[in-house]
């Protein structure tokens, strides 16, 4: 291994932490037209792969710092009778409880002041959105610190499909990956696919 690369955890979470918020940085001065440029390529391949997947339950986000909104294809999905939820952190360090969601519903403010559905009516998504800060050629992701995606998923006894979405300024080369990191099934940006080989 290259020495100026981190290789104990300590040196891989301060490297993170540090890949983290030079991507958010990027992502939020890259400016609003070109994000929505890139949303509009990525969004026709998310449309493509949820209609193929054909998830009674989708588990997505409300976006944050730059993020691409999928709000317009969860709508769409509702109207669609798809089951859509929204995740809210219960406690911390623990997974990740996703409630219904429809348009128009009541919302309480949760973690980094994000929306989440105020009626608790759980549900277990059989696919996931999920948003990245950075993400690697072998579908790692990293997010926001946390862990709260990983936990989520671990925690099913059926794994959901995870669909992490993100741009093409996140891509790293590696995140490091470490024992509780999960590869994702599909990452989509705006430059195209990436899908998990199954071993």
């Amino acid at each position: 291994m290259n020495p100026d690369q981190p290789s104990t955890w300590p040196e891989i979470r301060q490297w993170r932490k540090a890949q983290r918020e030079a991507l958010l940085r990027a992502r939020v001065d890259a400016g609003a037209e070109k994000r929505k440029a890139w949303s509009a390529i990525i969004e026709p391949q998310l449309r493509q792969i949820v209609a193929e997947r054909r998830a009674g339950s989708i588990g997505f986000y409300w976006p944050f710092k730059g993020e691409f909104d999928p709000r317009p294809l969860a709508r769409d999905l509702v109207a669609a009778g798809t089951t859509m939820a929204l995740p809210t952190v219960v406690q911390p360090k623990t997974p990740l409880e996703f409630r219904r969601w429809t348009s128009g519903i009541e919302m309480e403010i949760g973690v980094y002041d994000i929306p989440f559905p105020k009626a608790r009516n759980v549900v277990q998504p059989e696919l996931l959105l999920v948003p990245l800060v950075g993400f690697d050629a072998a579908g790692y992701r990293l997010g926001y610190g946390g862990g709260y995606y990983d936990r989520t998923i671990a925690s099913y006894a059926a794994r959901p499909f995870a669909l992490a979405v993100g741009f093409e300024l996140s891509r790293l080369e590696t995140i490091f990956p470490q024992d509780h990191d999960l590869p994702m099934d599909v990452i989509v940006t705006e430059a195209g696919l990436w899908r998990r080989t199954k071993g």
